[in-house]
């Protein structure tokens, strides 16, 4: 335990040792939020025995979730390669490799990129005879994206923006590429979080296996959450609730996400 919390100063080792419950870490940059994460993951398996597979650990991006596994390695070694870690992406792919049957998919999905979104949404602007110089793919996508990043589905986005002659046309094509999106067994970026939550929130067996299995949840740049992966979250530590959140008060973290349920430590 000691060589755990070697070096780490007095609130970075109240953070490290609040296990149990939610623990909202709030700290600048620079300030130690990787090393807090990281000592808190190895503490768990060193010290509280916890498997390593029972830990989720979400970073933003895939460097990040390798260098922090890298510093685990050093701490506990090869336990850490079974530590479930890595973007809010990956980590959601990983379910829907299992699950995406039970909503109409086949398991071997493709995920568009930008490049073929774009392609598919200049099919959707032709095929309903709409000016794409008024509407252009690019913007049309970038609504579609904050559509989903708000959790709206193509038929909510219609009835929050009836009466706004653009947002309705934008959610005609919205249903349409969503359909075609469908057709061709594939999904974009922001439909692999979505797809997630509603298998977790659609299929008991599902939602009863991940929240047995990620008896602690922990989040790094927490503020950058959007309410997708929020709701996310909240779904997968529902059980157990051992969540910890690191997020850079500067860079302002929501404030629905600054709950009462959160232990806070400011480091």
């Amino acid at each position: 335990m000691q060589e755990l919390i070697e070096g780490l100063n007095n609130k970075q080792k109240e953070a490290v040792l609040a296990t149990e419950g939610p623990c909202l870490v709030i700290a600048g940059a620079g300030s130690g939020k990787t090393k807090v994460l990281t000592h808190k993951i190895a503490y768990l398996i060193a010290e509280k025995n916890i498997a390593p597979w029972n830990i989720l650990a979400i970073t933003f991006t895939n460097k990040a979730a390798n260098e922090m596994k890298e510093r685990i390695e050093k701490l506990v070694g090869d336990a850490a390669k079974n530590i479930w870690m890595g973007t809010f992406h990956s980590i959601c792919v990983r379910i829907l490799r299992k699950y995406i049957d039970r909503i109409g998919f086949d398991t071997s999905f493709l995920i568009f990129d930008t490049a073929d979104q774009r392609t598919l949404m200049k099919e959707c602007l032709k095929a309903l005879n709409i000016d794409d110089k008024m509407f252009t793919d690019r913007s049309v996508l970038a609504e579609i994206s904050n559509a989903k990043n708000e959790m709206l589905e193509p038929k909510a986005y219609c009835v929050k923006y009836a009466g706004d002659f653009r947002k309705e046309k934008i959610g005609e094509i919205y249903t349409l590429y969503q359909k075609r999106l469908k057709e061709n067994n594939a999904l974009d970026f922001d439909d692999i979080i979505n797809y997630t939550i509603k298998i977790l929130t659609e299929n008991p067996d599902a939602l009863e296996y991940y929240t047995d299995k990620f008896q602690y949840v922990l989040v790094d740049e927490y503020q950058d959450t959007n309410k997708a992966q929020f709701t996310l979250v909240t779904i997968l530590a529902s059980k157990y609730g051992n969540i910890t959140v690191v997020g850079d008060n500067d860079q302002g973290i929501y404030s629905f996400r600054r709950s009462r349920h959160f232990k806070y430590s400011k480091l």
